[in-house]
């Protein structure tokens, strides 16, 4: 087809453009019509001639369009950019083995599992069908053909079965492997809300009644906590376990066969039922034995149920407390004083030992000033055996009257005062004619 170029006329000065009342809106996937093509064209010509005025009154529909794929485009772009990366080990995957298979793997959604929405989950199917077509396959193998394409293709699409369909997905929820049971489990006293509280956010996807209670901090009431406890002690699970049945009823050849796997199955989904049931009951039982706030509520509780008879124990105990305080007080001035007495024994003791040890001194040195003088007699003479004798025994009289230290001090000084001024005889005769 030959390409036909128009040039339009120059807008005259005149020229008055109509108000555009509102805004077109554009819908996706919609196609532009030659109409809105021309206006594009005509509003870039009256730009080109300088009239901005009565350019802006035309809304470009090819813009708008052009802008509509663009975002279209971008939110694609950004999808793809989140796409979790594909293990290659699905890619080996046997579609007879669907069952066992990851079906949000399959589709890109581990991340997500049980909080993908619907139109996650058809998005992300789309995306994964176009991405392993057998088709696209064979074309970018050039051309050789796969056993493997057409099962990888048929898990793709036995996992958007399975997800797409609200009763499948939640008999697959109900068993998904890949989010762990919660058991009881002994944990320190720091980390007992951050365990539990994510375990019972888990446990809570299963509840009919929403929204889940939350399991609290340290900080929650008693009503926030029995709330809680309440709840899950009355839980209104829709957990089921039809897609752990080992066969399939719709597979048996006669109806007695397909009677007896109803029954084989409905028995083994009451056994798991049970088993969930109780495996509940205890994780919530080793909850509340663990819970601090528990702990401390029943304290409490306690205390206000004792309270009477705490008070006459802390009575009692704050007078036994006394008594033995004010015993231990008085052994132990008792002590003190035995032990003052004590010191002041031996310190007297110890005065007497020095006394007596002063006397002998005094004593001695005074013997020898009678001596050294040569008994008071002048130098010059020589006292006879009798008169050293009878000095010797008024210097006896003398110390047997001045028993006391400070009395020997005194009669000591005043007989070595007495030698130095040469009046040591004449002190001595007067000292033992005071006796």
């Amino acid at each position: 087809m030959t390409a036909i170029e128009i040039t339009l006329p120059s807008v005259p000065e005149t020229y008055s453009a109509p108000t555009v009342h509102s805004k077109p809106t554009f819908t996706e996937d919609k196609s532009v019509s030659i109409a809105g093509k021309y206006v594009y064209y005509f509003k870039k010509s009256l730009a080109s001639t300088g009239s901005k005025g009565n350019a802006k009154h035309h809304y470009d529909h090819f813009e708008l369009h052009e802008k509509s794929q663009g975002n279209k485009k971008s939110n694609e772009a950004d999808l793809e950019s989140d796409d979790e990366e594909e293990d290659p080990g699905l890619l080996n995957r046997s579609a007879r083995d669907w069952k066992q298979q990851d079906h949000y793997a399959i589709l890109g959604l581990s991340a997500l599992r049980y909080k993908a929405t619907p139109d996650q989950i058809t998005k992300q199917y789309r995306k994964k069908a176009l991405m392993h077509h057998p088709d696209k396959k064979i074309a970018m193998a050039g051309g050789v053909a796969n056993p493997q394409f057409d099962e990888y293709y048929k898990c793709v699409q036995k996992a958007h079965n399975t997800l797409i369909d609200p009763v499948r997905r939640r008999q697959y929820d109900s068993v998904d492997p890949q989010i762990p049971e919660g058991y009881p489990v002994k944990v320190s006293k720091k980390n007992f809300f951050k365990t539990y509280s994510k375990i019972f956010e888990l446990e809570g996807r299963f509840s009919r009644k929403q929204p889940v209670p939350k399991l609290g901090d340290i900080n929650s009431t008693k009503e926030e906590t029995e709330e809680f406890y309440d709840f899950f002690m009355n839980f209104d699970s829709w957990r089921s376990f039809e897609y752990l049945d080992k066969e399939d009823p719709g597979e048996a050849d006669n109806r007695d066969n397909k009677r007896y796997i109803e029954k084989k199955n409905k028995n083994a989904r009451d056994k798991a039922k049970k088993e969930d049931n109780q495996r509940l009951k205890d994780l919530l039982s080793e909850c509340m034995k663990q819970d601090p706030r528990i702990i401390k509520f029943k304290e409490e509780e306690k205390l206000r149920r004792n309270a009477k008879k705490i008070q006459k124990e802390a009575e009692e105990k704050a007078a036994l407390e006394a008594k033995l305080q004010a015993e231990e007080e008085a052994k132990k001035k008792e002590q003190e004083q035995l032990e003052a007495e004590r010191q002041k024994k031996e310190s007297v003791k110890k005065d007497k030992e020095a006394a007596k040890k002063l006397i002998r001194k005094e004593k001695k040195q005074i013997k020898n000033i009678v001596k050294d003088s040569n008994y008071f007699f002048p130098a010059s003479e020589s006292p006879s055996a009798t008169q050293i004798t009878e000095k010797l025994d008024i210097l006896d009289k003398i110390l047997a009257a001045n028993k006391e230290p400070e009395q020997l001090v005194k009669l000591r000084s005043d007989l070595e005062a007495a030698v130095s001024s040469g009046t040591a005889e004449e002190v001595f005769a007067s000292i033992a004619s005071n006796l």
